[in-house]
């Protein structure tokens, strides 16, 4: 069960889903429009805040599991998975919910443990093809 309460002084530490690694996340409400801030290693993510609620009705509404599909920004994403989802331009955002160009991508590795983390999704923890529907 991940920890910390996801603000900057005490982010969600949270693991990708085959848990291979570790990574915090944290809400900055601060910035506008409000951001996820991804840290893994030395590399910062960040995703538009919106994503955690577009992607549980997403998901809702998909009504059964959906394919992670994790991938680069410079790699294509495979149909109907949910890091396709995260770049579409037919998403409530219009486009990529990453807000870093050239580390818009993974949004299929790191959203879906926060959704799991809220009590929102559920996923599955295999070594890979991992997938997520909504509780």
């Amino acid at each position: 069960m991940p920890t910390g309460t996801g603000t900057a002084t005490d982010p969600w530490m949270l693991s990708t889903p085959p848990g291979s690694s570790s990574y915090t996340l944290y809400r900055d409400d601060t910035a506008t429009p409000p951001i996820l801030v991804c840290q893994v290693g030395s590399t910062k993510l960040t995703y538009d805040a919106r994503a955690v609620d577009d992607l549980h009705t997403w998901l809702l509404a998909q009504g059964d599991w959906v394919p992670l599909g994790a991938a680069d920004e410079q790699k294509p994403a495979a149909d109907g998975t949910v890091e396709a989802w995260g770049r579409s331009p037919e998403n409530p955002l219009g486009g990529w919910y990453g807000l870093r160009k050239g580390y818009r991508g993974r949004f299929g590795m790191y959203l879906p443990p926060l959704l799991e983390a809220l009590g929102l999704a559920e996923l599955t923890h295999d070594a890979r093809n991992n997938k997520m529907r909504a509780v």
